[in-house]
């Protein structure tokens, strides 16, 4: 049975209690490793979910490594991770990429982080200079926290991780609406409703594979989505 870590100090997630998440979409050459290292990590402990809309061998290799697998027709990033996000009955749920850029080995520290009174718990890949990013990825990545900063009038300084740590009541009682700009929605209406969100540094290494997001179209919908999630918030 699952441990129920409080504010109060009466007991501790554990591994037992964690959910690593993740959209799939044709990431046959990369989510091989990245399951390795969860399972590595967290001694085959975590529970993880797929949630797949490929026309390679990806949700093959998933079950092959222990991985639950949601088939659903390809909708977009958001429409992908929300399912994954909303799928675990654990009480911690932590979201990943699956082009094996995140540091799998931080599953420990930010499950530390969420026993500390955490509601959630941002990477934040800009902090030592994510030097392995593409140059125009990473100045987008600056002008959407800059935008999100502005906008809420609290800063933040990466908005579009993909590594986040959430206790599974703060993802239950949101209602998620966006879908390139998810990413962004689920740092912000946490933190413009005062939930205690905290962003901790972490590396960031060049991805496995090609990525799906165009820059300057996924770009705009990004800073479409910080504006209408902020705007929709200060109206709350």
């Amino acid at each position: 049975m699952s441990s129920q870590a409080s504010r109060n100090g009466d007991s501790e997630f554990t591994f037992d209690d964690l959910a690593v998440v993740m959209g799939t979409y044709n990431e046959a050459e990369a989510i091989a490793t990245v399951l390795e290292d969860i399972e590595r990590v967290t001694d085959g402990r975590a529970e993880v979910t797929c949630v797949d809309g490929s026309s390679d061998r990806t949700p093959e290799i998933a079950r092959e490594h222990g991985a639950t697998v949601i088939e659903q027709e390809p909708q977009g990033y958001g429409v992908a991770v929300r399912k994954a996000v909303l799928t675990p009955e654990r009480p911690v749920v932590v979201t990943t990429d699956c082009d094996d850029t995140y540091p799998m080995e931080r599953l420990p520290d930010f499950l530390e982080e969420i026993n500390d009174g955490a509601d959630v718990v941002s990477g934040d890949r800009l902090y030592d200079g994510a030097d392995e990013m593409p140059g125009l990825n990473k100045l987008g990545n600056e002008l959407f926290a800059l935008l999100a900063s502005v906008a809420m009038g609290e800063r933040v300084h990466d908005t579009t991780t993909g590594m986040r740590a959430y206790r599974r009541e703060v993802v239950q009682k949101i209602r998620w609406t966006e879908n390139t700009g998810l990413s962004a929605e689920l740092l912000m209406r946490p933190l413009m409703r005062g939930y205690d969100v905290r962003e901790r540094p972490i590396e960031y290494d060049e991805r496995t594979g090609e990525t799906k997001l165009d820059p300057f179209e996924g770009g705009a919908a990004i800073a479409g989505s910080i504006l209408k999630v902020a705007f929709e918030e200060r109206l709350r």
